[in-house]
C-alpha cells in the first residue's frame, strides 16, 4: 500500500484506512483572512506548480475533506468549481474530481536544485537573525523587485524580438 501524503507530510485519512486517496490533504488557517474555498484553490495550484499533483491526480473527496475540516460541503463544491472554471480540474460523476492540467513550471531535477539552494538561502536567513515573518518580507521585497525590472526590460523590446538599451 502506498502511503498518500499531503503538502506538509501529513498521512490522509483515507490512505490511514486503507483506501485510494488524493495525494494531497487541506489545510486550513483561519489567521489569513483567505475564504475557505480560495484555501483549497490555492493549495491545490501550489501542489500543481511543485509537481505534487499531475494530470490525473484525484483531488480529495467531498466527503473526505468535509469531515477533515469540519466544514460545508457547498465550500468544497465550491472550490472545486473554481478549479474547473480555470480549468485545472474536472468532476466524474460517482469517482471525484480529477487534476486535467499543469502548472508545473520546472522539472523536478529543477525543483529539487531550487529547494537546496532555497534551503541554504533560509538557514543563511535564520543565521543572520530573521524570523519568519522577515523573511517573508525580505523575499516578497526581492520578488517584487525582481518583477518590476524584468516589465521594464520586456518593455523595452522592439519589433525583430531585439531590445533596446538593455546591458
Amino acid at each position: 500500500m502506498t502511503v498518500d501524503k499531503d503538502i506538509k507530510g501529513g498521512v490522509s485519512p483515507a490512505a490511514a484506512v486503507g483506501r485510494p486517496a488524493s495525494p494531497i490533504e487541506f489545510r486550513l488557517d483561519p489567521a489569513t483572512g483567505v475564504p475557505t474555498h480560495l484555501q483549497l484553490v490555492h493549495q491545490v495550484e501550489h501542489a500543481m506548480r511543485l509537481g505534487y499533483l499531475k494530470p490525473g491526480d484525484q483531488l480529495p473527496k467531498v466527503r473526505d475533506a468535509v469531515a477533515s475540516l469540519a466544514i460545508n460541503p457547498n465550500t468544497v463544491l465550491k472550490a472545486y468549481r473554481e478549479l474547473e472554471i480555470k480549468g485545472l480540474a474536472t468532476g466524474r460523476p460517482g469517482q471525484g474530481t480529477f487534476i486535467t492540467a499543469t502548472l508545473s513550471q520546472a522539472t523536478l531535477p529543477e525543483l529539487t536544485r531550487l529547494r537546496r539552494s532555497l534551503l541554504a538561502w533560509l538557514g543563511t536567513a535564520d543565521t543572520a537573525g530573521l524570523d519568519e515573518d522577515g523573511m517573508v518580507a525580505l523575499f516578497t521585497s526581492e520578488l517584487r523587485d525582481f518583477r518590476n525590472r524584468r516589465g521594464r526590460s520586456d518593455d523595452r523590446r522592439v519589433a525583430g524580438g531585439e531590445t533596446e538599451g538593455v546591458a
